[in-house]
């Protein structure tokens, strides 16, 4: 199962770290309007990433909830018809809710550098360092918070859980 080690936090300085990460970065920026489906399910996640009406991604994936950097295990699979794939999903599974974002996305070698736009919640921005084959975590979670520090992110910033779970407490609020 493919993997990665994640960093997720409040971004309190959206334009210094967006900045810092066009520094950084090997590619130009990618400006992505994303809406992501989550359904229930008894272990793990699982959402449909919207990204057209001819394309989507469908994502399971596991990681613990907690701060810091930690592994996700995922698989993708992509569908030229997600209205329909959500529609199916959501008879089976029951819908859980819906994140909508606007995401910039920076590449700094392997890892894929998220500064999310999120509707209801705020700016964030998320680390996602793409484990090689034979590489282990200890040299992702290096790769993270080397990567954390240059983009100027606080510790007291870090973030557990995923933005679906951000949304569901502050509706209990």
């Amino acid at each position: 199962m493919p993997a990665n080690i994640e960093i997720k936090a409040r971004a309190q300085d959206f334009d210094g770290i967006k900045a810092r990460a066009e520094k950084l970065s090997d590619t130009p920026v990618e400006v992505i309007p994303q809406v992501d489906v989550f359904f229930n399910v008894p272990q793990g996640r699982l959402k449909l990433r919207l990204l057209a009406p001819d394309r989507g991604q469908l994502i399971y994936y596991t990681r613990p909830d907690r701060e810091g950097p930690k592994r996700s295990d995922y698989h993708i699979s992509y569908t030229s018809d997600p209205e329909s794939l959500k529609r199916v999903l959501e008879l089976a599974y029951g819908l859980r809710g819906v994140v909508k974002k606007t995401r910039y996305l920076y590449l700094v070698g392997q890892t894929r550098v998220h500064l999310d736009d999120v509707q209801g919640l705020g700016q964030f921005m998320e680390l996602e360092v793409v484990l090689r084959e034979g590489q282990g975590d200890a040299e992702g979670q290096e790769i993270a918070e080397g990567l954390m520090i240059s983009l100027g992110v606080e510790r007291s910033d870090l973030l557990e859980g995923a933005y679906m779970d951000l949304l569901e407490k502050s509706s209990q609020v």
